[in-house]
């Protein structure tokens, strides 16, 4: 079943979100000093790309530091990609099919706004993708 969703949101939203991740990553590691909020970009974007099956749980080590570094982030790049899953997420609840794909791109908007202290787990045994 998680492959199915998967293609399915690949087709859907998958493609266009990942496209809007890859580009605040590049863009941010064009700017030499958000090189860390580049690669988590990457990351978030490969998530946003193939989300069923894996989830998000909150890193044990992190600390203020990421706490600064996601404002950083909400105003460089965090909010456009936020609006981008509200759009995505309305489009496809108009449709019965597309509601669970809906639902899953709001899941995606608190990462979009804050993905430094997270990381990316298989959903089965809770390890690091």
């Amino acid at each position: 079943m998680r492959t199915l969703l998967n293609i399915i949101w690949l087709v859907l939203s998958g493609l266009w979100m990942f496209l809007g991740y890859m580009l605040a990553g590049v863009v941010l590691c064009i700017l030499i000093l958000t090189i860390p909020w580049g690669i988590a970009s990457f990351r978030i974007g490969l998530y946003a790309l193939w989300p069923f099956g894996r989830t998000i749980v909150d890193k044990p080590t992190s600390g203020v530091g990421s706490f600064l570094g996601n404002v950083v982030w909400v105003v460089l790049a965090g909010w456009w990609l936020a609006i981008g899953h509200i759009i995505t997420g309305i489009a496809l609840c108009i449709t019965i099919i597309g509601i669970p794909l809906g639902i899953a791109s709001f899941k995606l908007v608190p990462i979009s706004l804050m993905p430094l202290g997270k990381v990316i787990v298989d959903s089965r045994t809770l390890q690091p993708v």
